[in-house]
């Protein structure tokens, strides 16, 4: 059919969100706020938290097509797709986002104490190179206050509350010396295990000094083995599975040796991968941009970031969530098709909204390479 030019009735569906999406919301959004897209993000996030449950049933009813379920280190996934860390880092609109479509929320990154993170300004839009630069520097919270959060909603590990697994990214406290690390995580881990349904460990974002140092073996090895021991000492029967995020800029060797670690210690699964220190692709308008610090995402990662899933996935066993410059479904598809199980979205979702969501739940065939 598809060679006659007709479309299925999903793509016409995501058709006509993506339109509507990038003609009306996306440029209302991005001149909103005098075009600050922090304040934007600010200001989204405010009305995703505030919707009434009657109005997300709605929405859920209209876009929440989730297809393709999965379990992944014990936990059982209804669908592929979902939010990345960094976009709710709070989690004040984790009631909202399976609505959208998604089928998982990662909340966070929180850290043991409450930060405001670095100066602003520190998000920039790249319009034409379909990419965000940000040095945000985990401003949050802290994690009692998104325990608490969770707490008022009911939110328990394996309770299904918020129609999804629910997963938190906890980095290290900025203050906090690197030699202290250990403690500072294990510390946020405690505090949020009987919530979250997994925890990523974020040792790779390139926005607090040092945190990258992390991912060197030595201090790897100590990190994941202190918090997967705690996770089992809380939780014998069922401890909650330990996630690590990856950068996408290591070499091929430190990967090597990041993965042995992991594979040592008992970490459950990975994520790959974080914002890029590199500034490739961008469009020449928007080259003027390159020299601002931060990390980058958004189209310009995307093919840094399958050739890490790719070759993450060559290297172990252990489940992948793909997440960095997935822009289309055909972009969560090559993930998928490279050994990602789950993928997640942030830059992706900023450009393209919820058509995007829906595109790569109805569109894709996520275990095509492994039949």
């Amino acid at each position: 059919m598809r060679g006659m030019g007709l479309i299925s009735n999903d793509e016409l569906v995501v058709r006509l969100l993506l339109t509507g999406y990038r003609g009306l919301v996306r440029p209302a959004l991005f001149t909103s706020a005098s075009g600050d897209p922090e304040e934007i993000h600010s200001q989204v996030i405010a009305l995703l938290s505030e919707l009434p449950d009657a109005l997300i049933q709605r929405i859920q009813s209209l876009l929440g097509a989730r297809r393709n379920p999965i379990e992944v280190a014990g936990i059982r996934f209804p669908g592929r797709v979902g939010v990345a860390a960094g976009l709710d880092k709070d989690g004040a609109a984790a009631r909202s986002w399976a609505a959208l479509g998604f089928a998982f929320a990662e909340l966070g990154t929180v850290t043991a104490h409450a930060q405001p993170g670095n100066r602003q300004p520190r998000i920039f839009r790249l319009p034409h190179s379909h990419a965000i630069i940000n040095r945000m520097g985990f401003n949050n919270a802290g994690v009692e206050a998104l325990a608490a959060r969770l707490d008022q909603w009911g939110v328990k590990r394996g309770r299904n509350m918020l129609d999804g697994p629910i997963g938190v990214s906890i980095g290290k406290t900025k203050v906090t010396p690197i030699d202290q690390a250990t403690e500072d995580y294990l510390f946020s881990l405690r505090t949020i295990a009987p919530y979250a349904d997994y925890v990523a460990i974020n040792v790779s974002s390139p926005n607090t000094p040092q945190l990258r140092s992390l991912q060197a073996r030595d201090l790897l090895s100590e990190l994941t083995g202190a918090l997967v021991n705690a996770a089992r000492e809380l939780a014998p029967a069922d401890p909650v599975p330990i996630f690590v995020k990856l950068a996408p800029d290591l070499s091929a060797h430190d990967l090597a040796g990041l993965i042995e670690v992991c594979e040592e210690t008992g970490v459950s699964g990975l994520v790959a991968t974080n914002t890029t220190t590199a500034r490739e692709f961008l469009h020449p308008s928007e080259l003027h941009l390159a020299s601002q610090a931060g990390g980058l995402s958004g189209a310009p990662l995307t093919r840094k970031a399958l050739r890490m899933v790719e070759a993450t996935a060559n290297r172990t066993q252990l489940p992948i969530m793909g997440v960095g410059g997935i822009m289309t479904p055909a972009d969560a598809q090559a993930f998928f098709d490279a050994g990602a199980l789950l993928v997640q979205l942030y830059t992706g979702f900023i450009f393209n909204g919820p058509a995007l969501v829906r595109g790569i739940n109805t569109l894709t065939l996520p275990d095509r390479a492994r039949r």
